[in-house]
Parts: C-alpha cells; structure tokens; sequence
C-alpha cells in the first residue's frame, strides 16, 4: 500500500498531466479552426478559377467528350499524414485507406509512385508493403503550406515528363467538424474531362460573357495549374484540421481518464489519511489508558502500605 506522502507525489505528477493535456486540447481547438478559415477561403479562390475555365471551355470549337475508362497499370499517389504523435488512428487509418484504394485500382505495388507527408505513415506503408519514394514534413501552419503545394507541383511536373505517370491521386483525412473527420480520395490527374463537360455547358451567370486576350492554350494551362493548386493546398489544409481534430479527440479522452484517476487517488488518499488518523488516536487512547492504569495501580499500593 502506498504511503500518503508517495500518494501526493503521484497525484502532483497527474495534475501536472492533467495540466499539459488540457493545453494541448486548446492548442489543437486553435488550429482546427486556423485551417478550417483557410480552406473556407479557398472556396472563393476555387469558385474563380471554375469561373475562368467556364469562359475558356466555352471558347472552345472542339466537344469534350468523357475519356473512356482503360487499365490504369501505374499511378502517383500523396498520402498525407503527420510528423507528430498523440494524434490517435488518423495515421493508421489514411494509410489503410490508401493501401486499399489502390489495391481496388488493380495495381501492382511495385508500380505506384509513392509520396506520403509526414513519417508517420510512411512508417505504417512500408510496414505493410509498400515502398515510399519520398517523405515529405509536414506544413507547421498555412504559411508554409504554399511552398509545400510548390514542391509537390514540380513532383507531379516530373512524374509526367520523365516517368510518364499520367494517373495521380491524393489521399487525405477530410475535416467534417469538432473532433470528426473521414478518409477521401481525389484524383487530380488526368482532370475529369466530365467535370469540364459540365462546366462549359453551366449557364454563364449574366447576358455577357467575358472575353480574353491571351492564348486560349496558354490560358487553360494556366487555370488547370490553378486547380492543381487548389486541389493540394485543400488536401493539406484539411489533413492539418483532421490531424488536430484527432489530436483533440485524444486529449479528451486522456482528460477524462486523468481525472477519473485523479479521483480514485484523492479516495484513496483520504482514505489511507484517516486510517493513519484513526491509528494514531487509538495509540494515543491506548497511551492514555495504559497510563491510567498504572495511576491506580500505583495509588492502590500506597494505600496497602499505609493501613500496614
């Protein structure tokens, strides 16, 4: 049984706990929301390059018609996770995810294109099998997320012309709210030609059209440079929101934990104290009594010798 001075020691050392995990909840709560404004911002971001594809697909004399599906023998993939711990299944479960998605595309291990940000699942892929060309760190705010999406732009860039990988998907943990977030995945190359179908065809929100004067090619290559943006930044965006909402599920649950352990110690605490209390006022009535005793047994053998 533990002392009560080694019971203040153990529940000082889980206020403490109790304490860091309390910050890193309000920390995670923080960047929940810091990536959940950028990527509401980014909406409106999208919502002009969609704009400005919907008026060069119209200028375009030639039909769109949807590719037919063919045998997809090799493919990019991004898997997005975390450098960091204490974030529970979210690691395990996008790399699952992707594991399982590109079993379904029917393609051999040895011919998917790896990239995972963050060594987290990294670690979880090549456990499982699959080789990781690269690892990316993972963005430590929105800052740093533009030269991330930059360094991957010149990846997919070289997947193209040097290794002709034409098919490159992203997987990532999609934020849903609080402390919710689910596995997606989103192909980004080639883009949907259905997709651009359905944009030339939208109804143009005025009378007028706008006009262009740059090269019709030039210009759609510079917009789907802008949707490929879009596309990684949103992926890494709501991977950080994923992550800290998961994070944030952690330290709730370890709150809770700590502080229904901190309550069996404060029981048990009071409980070992009374019985010291307890013990020692039986040995101080015991003292008492002990004493008392020889008192009267003391005075009843002056009485003896003095009627002698």
């Amino acid at each position: 049984m533990q002392t009560t001075e080694s019971l203040k020691r153990t529940i000082k050392s889980a206020q403490d706990l109790l304490g860091v995990v309390k910050t890193m909840k309000a920390l995670a709560a923080v960047s929940i929301r810091q990536y959940q404004r950028a990527v509401e911002s980014l909406a409106e971001y999208n919502r002009t390059v969609e704009m400005g594809l919907e008026i060069a697909l119209k200028k375009m004399t030639v039909d769109v018609s949807p590719v037919r599906k063919s045998t997809v023998n090799r493919i990019g993939a991004i898997v997005f996770g975390s450098d960091q711990g204490l974030c529970g299944q979210l690691n395990a479960g996008i790399a699952n995810h992707a594991m399982d998605e590109m079993t379904a595309l029917g393609v051999k291990a040895e011919n998917r294109a790896v990239i995972c940000v963050g060594m987290r699942p990294a670690d979880i892929l090549e456990d499982i099998g699959q080789e990781v060309l690269e690892v990316l760190d993972t963005p430590s705010s929105t800052a740093s997320i533009t030269p991330m999406v930059q360094d991957i732009t010149m990846i997919l860039e070289e997947w193209r012309f040097r290794h002709q990988l034409e098919h490159v998907y992203l997987y990532y943990s999609e934020y849903i709210s609080g402390a919710n977030y689910r596995p997606k995945t989103l192909r980004i190359l080639p883009v949907d030609q259905t997709w651009l179908e359905t944009l030339r065809k939208k109804k143009w929100v005025s009378r007028t059209l706008p006009t262009f004067t740059m090269d019709w090619e030039s210009l759609f290559r510079s917009l789907i440079r802008e949707y490929l943006f879009v596309s990684l930044y949103r992926a890494f965006a709501e991977s950080l929101a994923s992550e800290n909402a998961s994070r944030l599920a952690a330290m709730q649950n370890a709150e809770k934990n700590i502080e229904e352990r901190l309550e069996e110690l404060f029981v048990q605490f009071h409980r070992q104290r009374q019985m010291i209390i307890t013990e020692e006022l039986l040995d101080i009535v015991a003292g008492f009594e002990a004493l008392t005793g020889k008192k009267q047994k003391s005075v009843q053998k002056g009485g003896l010798r003095h009627d002698g």
